[in-house]
């Protein structure tokens, strides 16, 4: 496989990241809501941010990485620009319409939208899930149903959708999510998020490692992604930052 194939999948990996596993069942909207459960979270909050970071994707048969130059304002785009060996490589582009992965390797470039993810994947995917995902903030906003229990460490807030059982382990000294794993009991489909090497950005901490795990089914059989992502730099703050992305006409769609 090419290495932007690679990263094509990774990224698309990525997008199943950000799945809620909700493609057949939705939380009810009632008039006056309930207080949600009582747990306190710390989420990082920025208007940009801007990030430069070693990217890795592992499957059932290889292994790639590439360095990654990671942008972000936040509830709107995602922007990233790859490099191998000094070499730029490759762009993605994600925001609330579609993800877009540009290789300048193989002069080709894919677009997918959340629809056309969420019926590959079986998921339902879209921007702000994503977007939660690398930044270690809750994937599921909290809900008055949600169970809590806590040990000595930690807290651990525990979310039914459907089929879809959703564990978030909290540390109770930082308050900051370590852990979230979610788990479709009629497919066996598995996503689970270790956040770890939490540092200062900004006022709050941000979590400079991030393991992906992506246990699913797929017509060839059980697929296995491993997505790790590990901060060199991070840094937020109000300036506007600028994300170009343009496909040359030559470049093949694919």
């Amino acid at each position: 496989m090419r290495l932007y194939s690679s990263i094509k999948t990774g990224i698309c990996s990525l997008g199943l990241a950000g799945l809620l596993l909700l493609s057949s069942c939705s939380r009810k909207v009632i008039p006056v809501a309930p207080p949600a459960a009582s747990i306190d979270i710390q989420e990082i909050d920025f208007e940009y941010l801007h990030g430069k970071a070693r990217l890795s994707y592992r499957d059932n048969t290889r292994e790639r990485e590439v360095k990654a130059n990671i942008r972000i304002r936040k509830d709107s785009v995602i922007w990233m620009s790859f490099s191998v060996i000094g070499v730029q490589g490759g762009k993605a582009l994600i925001n609330k319409d579609s993800i877009t992965i540009l290789s300048n390797v193989e002069k080709e470039y894919y677009v997918f939208d959340y629809a056309e993810l969420s019926k590959r994947f079986n998921f339902k995917i879209n921007y702000y899930v994503i977007q939660s995902a690398m930044l270690g903030n809750p994937i599921v906003p909290k809900s008055p149903d949600d169970r809590i229990t806590t040990n000595e460490t930690y807290n651990q807030l525990t979310q039914q959708i459907g089929l879809v059982s959703i564990k978030n382990q909290i540390n109770k000294t930082s308050k900051k999510l370590e852990q979230v794993e979610l788990n479709e009991s009629a497919t066996g489909n598995l996503l689970k998020i270790n956040y770890a090497d939490f540092q200062p950005v900004g006022e709050k901490l941000f979590p400079y490692k991030s393991v992906i795990d992506i246990l699913y089914k797929s017509v060839k059989g059980l697929v296995n992604n491993t997505i790790v992502i590990e901060y060199n730099k991070a840094e937020v703050g109000d300036k506007e930052l600028r994300f170009p992305f343009k496909i040359p006409n030559r470049y093949d769609r694919r």
